[in-house]
């Protein structure tokens, strides 16, 4: 039977500060749950966001045998399986490895990567090489097992869409060849497109060997002056094992990412949907399985809790019939909908630290699209948050406050609402 796992340290967003190791790793995952208010919860790792039809129909099995049969995107891609039985746990692994969806018990909670969704679909680099090499490395190394579940790696077509999220290793398309970011350096590594997974894992060993004095979970926690030997260390390993890895070169950070738009991409090559609070009934988990076996058998979950499906559709009909048939099952098929840009952890009742049921005040304050996100948090821990420019709505013991967030910094003019017509004017004002 699996122990349920302690509840998670806040974000360095909400405790003003680093979050270092005070013991274990607590980051959920499939052969470690999380008591939660309604069950225990499973978080499924999904390198690259990508599924095929036959591993999406394992989710959903798990769902419904084992939790209350919805499936909850997360801000990295992956599945949440919630209101699960605690005593669940090694029935759910037997069917989730034989689906192929957990390769390695020792390193499940390490397989965090993150890719551009559109990769390969508008003319873009793929990135599928990069992706399948990459998590047999991370698999396939000792080491990498010690990496903690919120360490993250990403893989940026070019267009700055995952290099926004501020991940730990970040590999870059660039030509014939790739650039690597280590953690929100402005500066980068080329280095040949071939190089490009083993130098993100050996990244990752070196920032494993500088943590152990300092305690840090992830690159952006060691102190200044060892988060820039990382990067001198891994180019100088670089050079001396391939020859590989040029001067350092500027390359800022993209400060705001761009999702995919709801909606056709490509000729079409794709279409792409969101999910309304990243929440995914049975019915609608089964249409989108479904469009992707008609259309060429693969999911693409993004960081951003939607869904691209790549597909064979011939005609722009043949995305616009899709896209109809999700829209009438309660998905957002177009960048004009409401539920654009909507956003909100669990809440109450699902977490017992939750001070307010943020999912449903979200859904009475939905109005006009806004150009800014805008994202619904139960309490100061706000889990799951985006990153870049948007709007925090966090639940306090006096109401709500509504703050416009850019990066780490928080407008300190935040006012708190109590009135529900009040609070939803101040999030439609702000998101404008």
């Amino acid at each position: 039977m699996l122990a349920a796992m302690p509840d998670s340290a806040p974000s360095p967003l909400s405790a003003g500060g680093p979050a270092l190791r005070g013991g274990g790793d607590a980051c959920p995952g499939t052969l470690r749950l999380h008591r939660a208010d309604d069950g225990a919860l499973a978080r499924v790792r999904v390198p690259g966001g990508v599924l095929s039809a036959d591993r999406a129909d394992a989710l959903l099995a798990a769902a419904e045998r084992f939790g209350d049969g919805e499936l909850h995107l997360t801000s990295r891609g992956n599945v949440q399986l919630r209101g699960l039985d605690a005593a669940c746990g090694g029935a759910l692994a037997e069917l989730l490895t034989a689906a192929g969806l957990l390769p390695s018990a020792t390193h499940e909670r390490a397989r965090n990567i993150v890719a551009s969704p559109l990769a390969g679909l508008d003319g873009s680099p793929a990135l599928s090489g990069w992706l399948s090499e990459l998590d047999g490395l991370v698999c396939g190394s000792a080491a990498a097992a010690s990496l903690s579940g919120r360490f993250l790696f990403a893989l940026d077509d070019g267009r700055g869409d995952v290099d926004a999220l501020g991940a730990d290793v970040t590999l870059i398309a660039a030509g014939d060849g790739c650039l690597l970011r280590i953690g929100a350096e402005d500066e980068v590594f080329r280095i040949p497109a071939g190089d490009g997974p083993r130098a993100a894992l050996l990244a990752a060993g070196t920032f494993l060997r500088a943590a152990r004095d300092s305690g840090a979970w992830r690159v952006k926690d060691l102190p200044d002056e060892v988060r820039a030997a990382v990067g001198a260390d891994v180019r100088a390993e670089l050079v001396r094992t391939a020859g590989a890895a040029g001067p350092a070169v500027r390359r800022p950070r993209p400060r705001t990412a761009a999702p995919p738009a709801p909606g056709p991409h490509g000729s079409p090559d794709a279409i792409s949907v969101d999910v309304p609070l990243g929440r995914l009934t049975p019915a609608q988990w089964r249409l989108l399985t479904k469009t992707a076996r008609r259309h060429g058998d693969e999911l693409r979950l993004t960081p951003w809790r939607g869904i691209v499906v790549p597909g064979a559709f011939r005609r722009p009909k043949d995305a616009a019939d899709a896209l109809g048939a999700l829209a009438a099952a309660g998905l957002i098929t177009a960048p004009d909908s409401p539920w654009a840009g909507v956003g909100a952890c669990i809440g109450h009742p699902g977490c017992a630290k939750s001070l307010s049921d943020v999912r449903a005040e979200a859904g009475a304050a939905v109005g006009p699209v806004g150009r800014l996100p805008v994202y619904w948090s139960g309490c100061e821990r706000r889990c799951g948050h985006p990153h870049g420019e948007w709007i925090d709505v966090v639940a306090t013991p006096d109401g709500h406050r509504v703050a416009h967030v850019r990066g780490e910094h928080r407008d300190p003019r935040a006012a708190v609402r109590n009135d529900p017509a009040e609070l939803a004017a101040a999030v439609a004002a702000a998101r404008a």
